[in-house]
């Protein structure tokens, strides 16, 4: 019971969480400081309160490690949210982001000295050619995103700062994942602490952009007002946006927590690639996202490549992976 309340609380957090997100930045395009702090401080609390104990339960796991993995946390999720601003529409931002694979294939390679079965690279091709694909589709998009300044050049530089910011999280992402094993593997699964000081260490970073998130404070305050009946209260309807925003998105993070401490790799692997693809269908009809035969080709390749690599869609004969 607890492996099926995580999973329907994956799908119903973090896809509530894209429809919130996708409210907010269609008209405020460059509110990716306030989103991201706002998230971090509710869930600092929630785990100072739940999991530290009001600071008197000491963590397992040694803090250097938590420093040094929550500034490569904190790095991700600010570049992420940022992304947003550079002409960079949802459905590309989610398609890229699910190409985590890759970066992760990589860098084991690399670090971790993994070598692999001919299906696990054909997969990753096959991502990366989707990735490509749903890249130079969105690339003829780029006028038409909210953030269009009139300069087709400068929008164009925009839509590539948006790409290279993405890549960047994406290795950054996938780099920490690595480190993540490397810790748990020594110390032990802690997800409840994991997450606790993933979110409480990296808040004096916000005060870098303190003034960014002071200036999308004025323009939530300022946006229009929707009356709550039963309090009786209007309030501006962007406060009320972020405030579905974060709530949706704790829930979507200890979602996944959870499901990694009871579940197979393999299945939070499909769970969360069923998730990014019911969000980004649901994106596409509902938010009327432009949508061209050449983003399905890219999907198709980007979620089927992803299904291979998680050995639901079988391939030959299997051999083991041997590390070296």
């Amino acid at each position: 019971m607890r492996k099926l309340f995580a999973i329907s609380m994956v799908f119903l957090g973090c896809c509530t969480n894209v429809v919130f997100l996708e409210l907010i930045v269609s008209e405020l395009p460059g509110s990716g400081n306030i989103i991201t702090f706002c998230q971090f401080v509710f869930i600092a609390l929630e785990g100072f309160i739940t999991t530290a104990k009001f600071g008197t339960k000491k963590p397992v796991i040694p803090l250097k490690n938590y420093f040094l993995m929550v500034a490569m946390f904190f790095v991700v999720q600010v570049i992420n949210n940022q992304a947003l601003f550079y002409n960079i529409s949802m459905p590309l931002h989610m398609i890229f982001r699910s190409g985590s694979l890759i970066a992760n294939m990589i860098l084991g390679i690399i670090i971790l000295k993994k070598r692999y079965n001919l299906d696990k690279y054909l997969s990753v091709l096959m991502i990366t050619i989707g990735i490509c694909i749903s890249t130079f589709a969105s690339a003829g998009q780029v006028e038409s995103h909210p953030s269009h300044t009139g300069n087709q050049m400068l929008d164009y530089i925009n839509w590539l700062i948006g790409i290279a910011m993405l890549c960047f999280a994406l290795y950054m992402s996938a780099r920490m994942g690595i480190f993540q094993e490397q810790i748990f593997s020594k110390h032990g699964k802690h997800p409840d602490e994991a997450m606790f000081y993933n979110h409480a260490l990296p808040l004096p970073g916000f005060l870098l952009v303190a003034r960014d998130i002071y200036n999308h404070a004025i323009l939530f305050q300022a946006s229009a007002p929707i009356i709550m009946p039963i309090l009786g209260i209007s309030v501006p309807k962007m406060w009320l946006y972020l405030i579905g925003n974060v709530i949706t998105q704790y829930i979507c993070i200890r979602a996944v927590f959870v499901l990694t401490t009871e579940c197979a790799s393999l299945t939070v692997t499909m769970v969360v690639t069923l998730r990014k693809f019911v969000s980004l269908i649901f994106s596409i009809v509902y938010f009327m996202n432009p949508f061209t035969l050449y983003h399905w080709i890219g999907t198709a390749l980007v979620f089927g490549g992803t299904f291979l690599f998680a050995d639901v869609i079988p391939f030959g004969k299997k051999r083991k992976e041997k590390p070296q």
